[in-house]
């Protein structure tokens, strides 16, 4: 058990906030490395869900490399905007309200990850997107994955149609990824004093143990 008195809402939310902010350096950290979406299958981004259907299709139409490199190149814009993710988390971290901070700190292991993933994913969504359709842009997946969904879109007959529009969806799924792994990085602050890295943290978590 932590000592020194009983705790404030102003220390649990400050000791939840360090632990995400520690979250999200961590989770983005890794995502950014090369093969840091690419080579975890927990977070490594798909072809968009319209595109998916059609696959086998775009590889028997001889597109099967093309496909392969618009997925590695997806993948590799999602590491590269990871980068940039540290500083629009953090500041979204730093706006939560402790109204929810004990409740915060006595749920489930990703509870705190969820809470900011609620109150803040529009605003993170406006604000990643530009880094992802920057990042996509260097790395070749804007134009990889546009020529696809062009040519599939040509063939004649063809009754469903793929969305050229690539942004977005790589913008969500970033997200989705980043947040997975915050997510894991709250879990181990939760379960492993070790993981508590300053004393805030360790009064306000060692309370629950």
């Amino acid at each position: 058990m932590g000592g020194g008195g009983p705790l404030t809402q102003q220390e649990v939310s400050g000791g939840l906030k360090e632990a995400l902010v520690q979250g999200i350096t961590n989770g983005a950290t890794m995502a950014s490395r090369q093969d840091g979406f690419w080579g975890n299958e927990l977070i490594r981004i798909m072809l968009p869900e319209d595109a998916r259907r059609v696959e086998n299709t775009l590889r028997q139409i001889g597109l099967g490399s093309e496909v392969d490199r618009a997925l590695l190149s997806i993948n590799r814009g999602a590491e590269n905007a990871a980068r940039q993710a540290i500083p629009i988390f953090t500041s979204a971290i730093r706006q939560l309200t402790i109204q929810d901070a004990f409740a915060l700190l006595s749920g489930q292991q990703d509870a705190a990850t969820q809470f900011l993933r609620r109150t803040t994913e529009a605003q993170l969504v406006e604000l990643f997107q530009p880094e992802i359709q920057k990042s996509l842009n260097e790395v070749g997946a804007t134009r990889f994955y546009t020529d696809i969904a062009n040519t599939y879109n040509a063939i004649p007959l063809v009754n469903r149609r793929i969305d050229p529009d690539l942004n977005a969806y790589v913008t969500q799924q970033a997200l989705n990824g980043l947040f997975t792994l915050v997510a894991q990085e709250e879990a181990k602050i939760r379960q492993d004093p070790m993981q508590r890295t300053t004393a805030l943290m360790r009064r306000v978590f060692g309370s629950q143990d």
